[in-house]
Order: structure tokens, then sequence, then C-alpha cells
């Protein structure tokens, strides 16, 4: 039984970096059924999920309402596409429920449902409400003796949002020590560049302004990534909440969606389609 505190084998980031191919190409089948989705905000967050899912937090599979369960919260909704098929893995929903992504009448539409989607902890793609879901429910678990740890996954662009920084702020106050954010760092939102748009930086000193613990790593490194939230996960006696830049390439794993910022939302022809799965399949991350 390893210790939460050990760095990640080779095998095991062996393992971790197949998850995270397997969303890139689910996530570009799903895609194809429906017709339009978001392939580069699931592409630069795979490793972000895989690390997550596949390693770092607490589940028990087929039980998606276990009360000890670690919660994820996305404020990047629209990155479900790339989150339904671990759930899938994990026999929270049934796998078959995939090959109907968005048709009519299916649980599974283009941002996740929590009253629809057994394993969703929150209804997200109205940006900026997730940390302050992710902060009640820390607060909830701590009140009601539970040691479940609440990870919230916000995209850059996100921190524009001034509720983002409301919850900060009373995260800290209230040392919540087990909620862990992470800010996927892409660097890109729908409009363009995030601080073309309205820049965000330092997020390092903002973060830690606001009172929280602040860690930068590559979010396609499986071994560091998976490393720094194996600590944080298990490490209680911070007294404050934590935060992880991760530095990530929107699009990363199809070389043309990671130098064309227009695959936010788009839609690949049955023969590209094709060639990115041929990459992803090549490719080492």
């Amino acid at each position: 039984m390893r210790s939460d505190r050990e760095a990640p084998t080779e095998g095991e980031i062996g393992m971790l970096r197949e998850k995270a191919r397997h969303i890139r190409l689910e996530t570009i089948r799903l895609i194809e059924i429906a017709k339009v989705g978001h392939y580069s905000s699931v592409f630069s967050c795979a490793e972000i999920f895989a690390a997550l899912y596949y390693d770092v937090m607490r589940l028990r599979p087929g039980e998606p309402q276990w009360p000890d369960r670690d919660r994820f919260l996305m404020g990047k909704g629209h990155a479900a596409v790339g989150l339904f098929p671990v759930l899938a893995d994990h026999g929270f929903i049934d796998r078959e429920l995939l090959d109907g992504y968005t048709r009519l009448g299916s649980p599974l539409g283009d941002h996740p449902d929590m009253s629809k989607v057994p394993g969703v902890d929150f209804s997200s793609g109205s940006i900026g409400h997730a940390l302050s879901n992710g902060v009640g429910m820390a607060v909830g678990g701590r009140m009601n003796g539970r040691d479940f740890n609440v990870f919230v996954l916000l995209g850059d662009g996100e921190m524009q949002e001034g509720q983002v920084w409301e919850a900060a702020l009373f995260a800290a106050h209230n040392r919540l020590s087990r909620l862990i954010a992470i800010v996927d760092r892409n660097g890109y939102q729908l409009d363009g560049k995030v601080d073309d748009v309205m820049g965000v930086e330092s997020l390092k000193d903002k973060w830690q302004a606001f009172g929280w613990e602040v860690h930068e790593v590559d979010g396609h490194n499986l071994s560091e990534l998976t490393a720094l939230l194996r600590r944080l996960r298990a490490d209680q006696a911070r007294g404050k909440p934590a935060c992880v830049i991760a530095r990530t390439v929107k699009g990363k794993g199809v070389s043309y969606m990671e130098t064309e910022p227009g695959w936010h939302l788009g839609y690949l022809a049955p023969q590209d389609a094709q060639s990115a799965v041929d990459e992803i399949l090549s490719r080492e991350i």
C-alpha cells in the first residue's frame, strides 16, 4: 500500500499516461456524435483528469454517492465531454450512455448536470461559481465530521470573475485545508489570449495574497503533477487551502490545435478526426 507522499512509480505514470490518451480519444469520438464540441479545453486538462480520478482522489467504483468520497467540481464545465468517459470507467454511469452523447433524451450534455449524471458533484457552465460551491462542500464536510477533500478545477479565464476571489477570501479566512483549487493555466479563453482580454498575472502572487498555499507545476508532467497532488491531499497540517497553478497547452496532443486558439469550440471532419487520433496514438505527451 503506497503512502500518499510517495512519488508515483514508472508503472503508475505509464498507466496515467494511457488514461490521459483515452480521455483525448474519447473526446474526439463523442464530439463526432455531437457534431460540435470543446476539444482543446479538454486536451489541456486531460492529465489533470487522469491524475485526480485514477490516482489521487478517494473514490469507490460504482458508488458515486459514497459520503466520504472526495469531491470534484469543474468551473470550466465545457470540458465535461472529457469527464464523462472517466465517470463510465468508474462505474458511475453506464458506458452505453456515451454513445448517445448530447442526443435527445441523453443525460450527457455539453456541460455536466448533477441532477442527471451520477458522479457529477456540481452542475457547471456558468463560469465563476465552482469555487464558491467547493467552499460550501468543504465547510459542510468539516461540520459533519467527514474527512473528504474537495478539488475544484478552474479555467484561467475564470480568474476574471469576482466571485472566485470572494470564495478565495472566505476559504482562507476559514482555513479550509481540505480544499484544493487547480487552475488550468492554458493561456486562452473563448475570446482569445486570457491576458489580452483581461490580464490575470501574477496568479501566484494573487493567490498567496489571498491567504492560500500556492504551487506551480507543468500540468502535462504526470510525475510532477501526481506527486504534488498526492502531497496536498495528504497534508492537512498546512492549515490553509491550496492552489495549484497548472501550466498547460490548450489543445495539447494535436499539433495544429496547440497553435490555433479557434479550436476552443469546433468540429473535425471524419478525415481530420482520424488524423488527430493517429497523432494522439503515436505521440508521447
